[in-house]
Order: C-alpha cells, then sequence, then structure tokens
C-alpha cells in the first residue's frame, strides 16, 4: 500500500480522530487543511442505516444547492418540437434526439446532466447501459425526467446536485468549492443532509442517520457531529 504524502499527513495529524466536530468548526478546519493547488471540491458524505439491496431502501433524489456548487455545468436534453425550443431558450447546451443517441453511441459524453421528456425514455434507453454507470441516466427520482424542461435545465445549471446511496449505505455528493466561505458550504451542506431525512424510507428500523464526514479534493475527513441537525427523524 502506498504511503500517505507529507502533507496530508501533516493535515490528519490536526484533525482529533475521536471528535466530532460542530457542522461549521468542520467545514472551517477543512479549509484550512486543504493543501490542493487548485479550487478543490468540497464534499459531504452520510453513512446511512439502509441496505440500497433492498429496492425500498435505495435512497436517491436531488437538491438545488443555496449557494450553487461552483461548476459550469453542460446540460443535455432529450426532446423535441415545442420542448426542444424550451431547453434551447432556457440555456441547455445540447438538444435533440436519435442525433445525440447515435454519438453517444460512439463514444462522445461531454456533458455532465442529462434530462428528457418522458416521450423521449424509449429513445434514451438504447444507450441506458452507457448512462447508467457514469450516473447520467434520467430518472423521474431526480426530476431529470420531466415536461418542465425549462425549470430542470435552470436548476442543473444553477445547483443542482443529483445523489444515491452507494452498496456501503453511503453517500457522497460534492456541495461546493474550498472558495467558497465556510458559511455558504454550510448553507448547502444543511440543504442536502435536510434533503436525505426527508427521503427516509419506512422500512428503515432504528436510526437512519450513522455518520456524517466532510472533506475536501484532497484533505483528510472531518467527523461532524449531526445529532443537532435531525430535527425529529432519527
Amino acid at each position: 500500500m502506498p504511503k500517505s504524502g507529507k502533507k496530508y499527513r501533516a493535515a490528519r495529524d490536526r484533525v482529533k480522530p475521536e471528535t466530532k466536530y460542530e457542522l461549521i468548526d468542520a467545514i472551517k478546519l477543512v479549509k484550512e487543511l486543504s493543501y490542493s493547488k487548485f479550487d478543490g471540491t468540497f464534499e459531504l458524505a452520510v453513512k446511512l442505516n439502509v441496505n440500497p439491496r433492498h429496492a425500498d431502501q435505495m435512497v436517491r433524489g436531488a437538491v438545488v444547492l443555496p449557494h450553487g456548487t461552483g461548476k459550469t455545468v453542460r446540460v443535455l436534453v432529450f426532446a423535441k418540437g415545442d420542448k426542444a425550443r424550451e431547453a434551447e431558450q432556457a440555456g441547455a447546451d445540447y438538444v435533440g434526439g436519435d442525433d445525440l443517441v447515435e454519438k453517444i453511441k460512439e463514444g462522445w459524453m461531454d456533458f455532465d446532466k442529462c434530462i428528457a421528456t418522458p416521450d423521449m425514455m424509449g429513445t434514451v434507453g438504447k444507450i441506458g447501459r452507457l448512462l447508467g454507470p457514469r450516473g447520467l441516466m434520467p430518472n423521474p427520482k431526480s426530476g431529470s425526467v420531466t415536461f418542465d424542461i425549462a425549470q430542470a435545465v435552470q436548476e442543473s445549471k444553477g445547483g443542482k446536485v443529483d445523489f444515491r446511496v452507494e452498496k456501503a449505505g453511503i453517500v457522497h455528493a460534492g456541495i461546493g468549492k474550498v472558495s467558497f466561505s465556510a458559511e455558504k458550504l454550510n448553507d448547502n451542506a444543511r440543504a442536502l443532509f435536510d434533503r436525505l431525512l426527508k427521503l427516509k424510507p419506512s422500512s428503515v428500523k432504528g436510526s437512519y442517520v450513522k455518520g456524517l464526514s466532510v472533506s475536501a479534493t484532497m484533505s483528510p475527513g472531518v467527523r461532524v457531529n449531526y445529532n443537532p441537525l435531525m430535527g425529529e427523524v432519527v
């Protein structure tokens, strides 16, 4: 196993491994610990007490972060007729149907979000095996299969984050850039966490949330005391 770099070890040594920091304090600490020369992504990781192998415990959804993600998002829309024009007017980067399917089949994937009107899902299904593994397959639960194309495009451009629980029961999501103020990152983190709480499956027994941490592209993770964020959810 490769050894950790000197900068990483120095950053890790500043974190008290058994301490659960208050959210704003954890965010401030990660900002101090981030040592990348570029503006790294600030990430939130939530460990949930769910088993994603059970369909009724697959937690997935989306949230529009109040301060955006800090990224330029390229949006592709599968639509036709008036809905295609609506997508173009809303700022979609690519709009089409079978023409885009053929491009994607040939290996073109220069987009970050994929949205489709319901009547185009038969067309999109032809490339599901290409979009699915990259997390790009449109899905009604995330709001990316809709006739309200203008709103979907604007939300995607404005900081909408899609998420789904992984096999280990963890949700990872970028909530901004390290250069964001601690207050903005705090707002974004709370927005995502609140959304996760609302998606608690009814079949979950015991505590829903098992752990919460924040980190940056190049920083150790910092554990967060999530109890004050829970509200009435346990």
